[in-house]
């Protein structure tokens, strides 16, 4: 068996059967035999008294129907009738259902077949079939038939030696065999469902809408211990597994609150999987500190997000509940977003939690307006201390702007920049103030700049006088530099700065920001010397 997390159905994570994280059985045959011997291994193994004994009366499975490109997969369902699966159990389905890869945009792939337990429940519909959401069907099984090599004019040709490789979730199967009515009712769950319920002050089993946030939670977090425990040490972050970590510990957070938990608690839980997995998983006890410490950084960033996100999401509710369409207007997504840090995600789910859909099309569009006007304050050239328009340099950049405002929030307003010069390697900062620097306050000025960089606020720039650019809060300590129009150059809702740029789009973008040195430069002048990591 293997470890296997599957992040296309994190949104229907919650109900009863899927999951983020689980463990999978399989078995292969790389040219030997094919679908007539692997189905009828599968059915044995499913329906004899000697393994699973589960009844074949209740076993459905799925086929591929075939389209312009491949044939229906008439095999396959041959095989299921001659083990005795009649034709009205026999449902044949289109690509997106019943066909894997390529895994690129050519190479192997091929129809596969699903197997699906009846629970009994009554159907919710006429349409209602093996795939169907509403819960009356179980997936257990895929057999996926590796017969065809796409090429890249797209036509797809037989492959000379056919594989199978096929996966039962372990998790499906032993809720099937014990009777239980959700994945979530079995042994390995339980302890952290107790868990959440101390944390929470509620009971499992009482109330839907209570439930599912319980089971999001229980599945995130499990999912989240694992992935940071791997040995790729994946981090949150803004980028591929990265964000998909980010994102599955944030909806935990954002469930904890929406059953009425105010604090951080993620560390608890994970302590629970870590006691369930590590005598399985060595790995996991080897990095327990690492995935401690990095869940309650990511908490602790997202928690302030999320207060003030949600809170002006409350404030605009009102409103959009309105709007007969029903539908959160692009522009509105994407200032929760640019203003307050707040993912498109969280905002989709909180819509559809009071009937709302976000108008994504409008909030791609308002993006892409916001990074055509980044682009626009970056390409005049900028000779403020810039030694040149690298990546890193311009990184270092924006990193100035947000030490500048740490600086002002740890030490007072009388903070103002005397200088700055950037390469490459690192940033150097004067401003004025008149004593050293202690290390809690070199301490908070770090964690300051961290988490704006944790939030992935958008930079974004704007033209006006510099008149317009004082009363909207910008600093700017250079007046007799300015020309008439000034750029402006916005830091989310932590800092406005007149300068003439370039920055990165997103703080996000910039690493770890780490002061080497703080020194003093001259009377009353101290310099920092820092860098991104």
């Amino acid at each position: 068996y293997q470890k296997c997390i599957r992040t296309g159905d994190i949104e229907s994570v919650g109900d009863a059967s899927h999951l983020t994280f689980f463990e999978m059985l399989g078995n292969w045959s790389l040219g030997d035999y094919f679908k007539e011997e692997a189905i009828k291994m599968s059915y044995e193994f499913l329906t004899s008294p000697e393994w699973l004994g589960i009844s074949p009366d209740v076993l459905s499975v799925t086929v591929f129907e075939g389209d312009e490109e491949v044939p229906r997969d008439e095999e396959s369902a041959a095989a299921w009738r001659s083990v005795g699966i009649p034709d009205e159990r026999i449902y044949f389905l289109p690509r997106t259902d019943n066909w894997w890869g390529p895994a690129g945009t050519t190479g192997p792939c091929g129809p596969d077949s699903e197997m699906f337990i009846d629970t009994g429940k009554p159907a919710c519909g006429p349409d209602c079939r093996p795939g169907c959401s509403c819960g009356k069907y179980f997936e257990v099984w895929n057999d996926v038939f590796m017969q065809y090599n796409k090429q890249a004019d797209g036509t797809y040709i037989p492959l000379k030696r056919k594989c199978v490789d096929t996966g039962m979730g372990i998790e499906r199967t032993a809720a099937i065999l014990q009777g239980k009515k959700s994945v979530y009712d079995i042994e390995v769950f339980t302890p952290i469902i107790r868990g959440i319920e101390k944390i929470a002050g509620l009971e499992y089993g009482r109330r839907e809408e209570t439930d599912v946030s319980i089971r999001i939670i229980t599945d995130h977090i499990k999912t989240a211990v694992f992935i940071l425990g791997d040995e790729q040490a994946i981090k949150p972050s803004n980028l591929g597994q990265g964000y998909i970590l980010r994102r599955l510990i944030r909806r935990a957070v954002r469930h904890g609150r929406k059953i009425g938990v105010d604090h951080h608690f993620l560390a608890d839980l994970a302590e629970i999987v870590l006691e369930l997995y590590s005598e399985a998983y060595p790995i996991l006890e080897k990095n327990h500190q690492m995935i401690i410490s990095e869940l309650n950084g990511e908490e602790e960033r997202f928690f302030t997000t999320l207060k003030k996100g949600e809170h002006e999401f409350e404030k605009m509710l009102p409103g959009l509940l309105k709007n007969p369409k029903k539908v959160i207007p692009g522009r509105i997504a994407f200032k929760l977003y640019d203003t307050y840090g707040f993912p498109i995600e969280i905002t989709e789910e909180l819509g559809a939690e009071h009937g709302l859909e976000v108008d994504r099309e409008g909030f791609e569009k308002a993006f892409e307006k916001h990074q055509q006007l980044s682009k626009k304050g970056s390409e005049k050239t900028f000779k403020g201390g810039l030694a040149d328009h690298s990546e890193m340099t311009t990184a270092l950049h924006t990193a100035t702007h947000l030490l500048h405002q740490a600086l002002r929030m740890v030490l007072g307003d009388h903070v103002e920049q005397k200088g700055s010069n950037i390469t490459a390697e690192r940033l150097r900062f004067d401003f004025v103030h008149p004593d050293k620097m202690t290390p809690e306050q070199i301490k908070q000025v770090e964690d300051i700049v961290n988490d704006v960089i944790d939030r992935d606020l958008p930079v974004t720039m704007e033209l006006m006088s510099l008149d317009e650019a004082k009363k909207a809060g910008a600093i700017a300590f250079f007046e007799s530099k300015y020309s008439e129009q000034v750029k402006v150059y916005s830091v989310g809702d932590f800092s406005k700065e007149v300068c003439g740029g370039p920055h990165v789009e997103h703080t996000g973008e910039l690493g770890r920001f780490k002061i080497k040195k703080e020194q003093s430069s001259s009377a009353g002048i101290r310099r920092i010397r820092a860098v991104l990591e």
